[in-house]
C-alpha cells in the first residue's frame, strides 16, 4: 500500500525562548521487505543554526537541532512517501516458548537487531510482579501464541482513555488502573513478555484511520500510534502486534521508530530556557494513494 504521510506538529511558548536544542524522530522507517521511504523531507520553522540529520543505534532516522535566537514557537512539518508491504498475517516459524532463553542466549551478535538488547528491564518498563503474573496466565506453548494470547488479553481488559495516562504515567499505574493509551498497552505488553523470556521492544508510528460507512475522512485525524516488537525465534524473526487493536501491525501501520521502550523512540525531545507555559497543536493525515502499490 502506498502513503502520503503529512504530520504538522507546533509548539507555542508563553514567552520567548533564549535557545533550545532537540532531537526528533518523526520520518517514517525504511525496512527491507516490510517498508519503503520512498521520499521524506522534515521541516523546521524558524531554521536551527544548527541540525544534523542521522541514523542512531537503532537504525531509526533522527534530526538533531539546535536555536540560538529568541523564538516563541518551533513547527515540524513532515511529508513523506511510504509503500507499506506487510500484510499483518500471522508468520511462520514460531518456536516453543521453552526453547526461547536458549535461543536468545546462542545469539553471538549485539548489532541493533539482537533480541539480548530486548529481554532486560528498560527506562520506561521495569520489572513488575503483577504484569508478569497477568502474562503467566495467557503463556501458550508456543512463543507466538504467547504473543498473540497476551495482546488479545490486554486488548480486552484495558480500556482505551486518552485522560487517564499522560506521557509520564508509570506503566503500572496505567495497569492497576487498567486504563490507558497505545503506549500503555505497548509498555504493559512488552513488560509481560520479557518477564516469560520473550524479546521485546516498542514500535512508534503511524496509523491510518478508517472513518464510518457513508462518512467522510477528516483532514489531519489521523494519528501517532505505538505497539510491539516481539522475537519469536530465528525462523519467525520479529513479529510485530497491536494489543490496542488486538491485531498483527498490517498495511495501515506505518513504522517510525523502534527501541526498548518510549524513551528510545520519542518523536520530540528536547531542552529549552524559558519561563511561562507552553501549549502544543498536532495534526497527522496517512493518505492512501489511488492505485497504490501492493506487495
Amino acid at each position: 500500500m502506498l502513503y502520503d504521510i503529512r504530520l504538522n506538529i507546533t509548539y507555542r511558548y508563553a514567552s520567548p525562548s533564549a535557545g533550545g536544542r532537540h532531537l526528533v524522530r518523526l520520518m517514517p522507517a525504511d525496512i527491507p521487505g516490510v517498508q519503503r521511504l520512498v521520499a521524506g523531507h522534515l521541516d523546521i520553522t524558524p531554521e536551527p543554526a544548527e541540525r544534523t540529520d542521522r541514523t542512531d543505534f537503532f537504525g531509526n532516522l533522527c534530526s538533531d537541532f539546535a536555536f540560538r535566537q529568541p523564538h516563541d514557537q518551533i513547527a515540524l512539518r513532515l511529508q513523506a512517501r511510504v509503500q507499506r508491504l506487510a500484510t499483518g498475517s500471522r508468520p511462520a516459524g514460531s518456536v516453543p516458548l521453552a526453547e526461547l532463553p536458549r535461543l536468545v542466549a546462542d545469539s553471538q551478535t549485539l548489532a541493533a537487531q539482537a533480541p539480548a538488547h530486548f529481554t532486560a528491564p528498560s527506562p520506561k518498563v521495569p520489572p513488575d510482579p503483577a504484569v508478569i503474573a497477568y502474562a503467566r496466565r495467557r503463556a501458550a506453548a508456543d512463543s507466538l501464541a504467547t504473543v498473540e494470547a497476551l495482546g488479545r488479553a490486554i486488548h480486552v481488559d484495558m480500556s482505551y482513555d486518552p485522560e487517564a495516562t499522560d506521557v509520564d504515567t508509570p506503566m503500572a499505574e496505567a495497569f492497576a488502573a487498567r486504563h490507558g493509551v497505545c503506549q500503555d498497552f505497548s509498555h504493559i505488553m512488552i513488560a509481560g513478555l520479557r518477564g516469560l523470556g520473550i524479546p521485546a521492544g516498542y514500535v512508534s508510528g503511524f496509523l491510518r484511520t478508517i472513518p464510518p460507512p457513508g462518512k467522510p475522512r477528516l483532514e489531519g485525524a489521523d494519528a501517532m500510534h505505538a505497539w510491539v516488537r516481539a522475537w519469536c525465534g530465528p525462523g519467525a524473526g520479529w513479529v510485530e502486534y497491536d494489543p490496542t487493536n488486538a491485531t498483527f501491525a498490517g498495511r495501515d501501520h506505518i513504522s517510525v521508530a523502534h527501541g526498548r521502550d518510549y524513551f528510545d523512540v520519542a518523536p520530540v525531545k528536547g531542552v529549552l530556557r524559558i519561563y511561562g507555559g507552553q501549549s502544543s497543536e498536532q495534526a497527522v493525515d496517512v493518505i492512501p494513494l489511488d492505485g497504490a502499490m501492493r506487495a
